[in-house]
């Protein structure tokens, strides 16, 4: 039984407490004191007459309720960050022009590769936006609202989110020239096994149906595996093999070829969403529409089918 409604703050200390471990590490994120910190757990416990944490020596070990409400107050942490993004958009009295701040969520390669230029363009134009670039290859909550607008690579299903369909990311194997100049260029699929393949590190359904579908060579033929993406790319780039990389992106290098291109074709279907609640937002609809004429630019450099 509750004695009393927790502080927010105490909710934000629980969270921190639960990703870094401790207090003291807790403190250095939020860049609070140790000390407060243990007094919002405290209190936080306190009020709702449960144990989140058991103290040792090498830190705070949540309990099964600590588990439990993390995504409850995961949950307050994206509508508190929401409710002040909306409201910043409000502004005061006598300010003129879009202003506010708008949060994005793409993949890692789309973030460090697509939409810089896009970013730098928007700034031009709309210099009151703030932008928060949320990198992850995971699917971050629109209805929960972690996210403003998201770049995603499949068709968002729920009716309370406005999606735009984008078009087709193509993706093809590329090798650098000097590394084409030095093994020579495989001519048919067979020969990848002649030659230094970069793939993921670890397989999940999806890369699993895609090496299926195309009949590609199996995961151990990958003699450099990472699960991040831009490592990958980067890769490709200094010549350390063949890879999967977009065929807009090989394109801007310049010195990337591409490899049996008859042989593998992958078709990112692309889609940008935003909740339809912020749909009369004029920061979020400046950098929606922002976001939609630099991806379908992007898109047509490749030869992409809109």
């Amino acid at each position: 039984m509750t004695t009393a409604e927790p502080n927010w703050d105490h909710y934000r200390s629980f969270l921190s407490v639960l990703k870094e471990g401790s207090l003291s590490g807790a403190a250095r994120s939020l860049a609070l004191t140790q000390p407060t910190i243990g007094r919002h757990i405290d209190a936080l416990e306190q009020a709702l007459g449960l144990a989140l944490f058991t103290r040792s020596q090498t830190g705070f070990i949540p309990t099964e309720a600590a588990y439990e409400l993390e995504p409850y107050a995961e949950t307050l942490a994206a509508t508190s960050s929401a409710l002040l993004r909306a409201a910043s958009s409000m502004g005061r009295d006598g300010e003129q022009g879009i202003h506010g701040t708008v949060r994005i969520t793409a993949s890692e390669v789309v973030s460090v590769e697509v939409l810089p230029p896009l970013l730098a363009k928007l700034s031009r134009s709309h210099p009151r936006i703030h932008v928060e670039l949320a990198v992850s290859n995971k699917l971050e909550n629109l209805l929960r609202r972690d996210a403003d607008i998201a770049v995603r690579m499949t068709k968002p299903e729920h009716e309370a989110l406005i999606a735009r369909r984008i078009g087709n990311i193509e993706l093809g194997f590329f090798a650098h020239r000097s590394y084409l100049k030095r093994r020579g260029t495989p001519l048919k699929w067979e020969e990848l096994a002649n030659h230094t393949l970069i793939g993921v590190d670890s397989e999940n359904a999806y890369t699993r149906a895609m090496r299926t579908r195309f009949n590609a060579p199996p995961h151990e033929a990958h003699q450099l595996r990472c699960d991040n993406d831009v490592v990958q790319l980067a890769a490709i780039r200094a010549g350390v093999g063949i890879g999967i990389c977009q065929v807009a992106l090989a394109h801007a290098h310049g010195s990337l070829v591409r490899v049996l291109p008859d042989q593998l074709s992958i078709q990112l279907d692309t889609w940008l969403a935003m909740h339809e609640n912020l749909r009369n937002n004029p920061a979020c609809s400046a950098v929606f529409s922002a976001l939609a004429v630099g991806l379908s630019a992007y898109i047509e450099s490749q030869g992409g089918l809109l």
